[in-house]
């Protein structure tokens, strides 16, 4: 593989793009975020569909401009489909030299900010040992058919579970089971009567609305702009470009 210029490549975030202007929006409250950390760093946005710039006209424009190289960060939870064959088809297709770093998750600095938006949804981890045994967290995501992403989001409701001293059950909007409903029941079936549902999405949108939706109380806000995803983003292409 071709070794990187002398001067750093551009950091390229690569959302997935939706309907719901929030997400708009919200990803670019996260670039500005970016450049907040690591002034003088070229930091650019590209979508695989749905908003503009779509990820093969953010890389034509770079070329264009000169740009010899890019890190491309996906803004995503987990592996699948979008991280293992959409981006890196894109990247083929374009003049300057590329490479794809690792999504976003499984990485403790979600689960920093996962606490923290459960706690500002109003969250408290049970202080005695008998309403620790009456809860329970869901762990709301996207979904995919892709295994490994199962295997990543189980890995961040584990590391949860750690933080907050009560089960976190992974659960999915579409593609996958189970849904959140049914991982609320088989919770109360254990006798988890006391349930938030941890919104595991980057940013608002459809999949997330009908997610907090389902939640019988606490249901926290997606991650947004919390510090920790700046600094997440850093770090992947910190991992991509050595």
């Amino acid at each position: 593989m071709t070794p990187y210029p002398t001067h750093p490549p551009a950091l390229v975030v690569v959302a997935h793009g939706s309907r719901d202007p929030r997400a708009l929006s919200t990803v670019r409250q996260l670039l500005a975020g970016v450049r907040a950390l690591r002034p003088g760093l070229p930091v650019h946005l590209g979508h695989i569909e749905l908003n503009a710039p779509l990820l093969p006209d953010t890389l034509a424009e770079l070329d264009a401009r000169g740009t010899r190289a890019a890190v491309l960060v996906p803004l995503l939870l987990s592996r699948g489909y979008h991280v293992k064959r959409d981006i890196p088809r894109m990247a083929a297709g374009a003049r300057l030299h590329t490479r794809v770093a690792a999504p976003l998750g499984p990485h403790p600095l979600l689960v920093d900010a996962l606490h923290a938006r459960l706690t500002e949804a109003g969250w408290r981890t049970p202080a005695d040992a008998a309403t620790r045994r009456e809860s329970g967290v869901v762990l709301a995501a996207a979904g995919s058919r892709d295994p490994e992403s199962r295997v990543d989001t189980a890995r961040t409701a584990r590391l949860l579970a750690q933080r907050l001293g009560v089960p976190v059950v992974p659960a999915y909007a579409s593609a996958t089971a189970p849904t959140v409903r049914d991982a609320i029941r088989a919770l109360a079936a254990r006798g988890r009567h006391r349930v938030a549902v941890a919104s595991y999405f980057t940013a608002p949108g459809r999949f997330a609305t009908e997610c907090a939706t389902a939640a019988p109380g606490t249901a926290s806000t997606p991650l947004g702009p919390h510090p920790a995803i700046p600094r997440l983003l850093l770090h992947r292409y910190d991992q991509g470009h050595v």
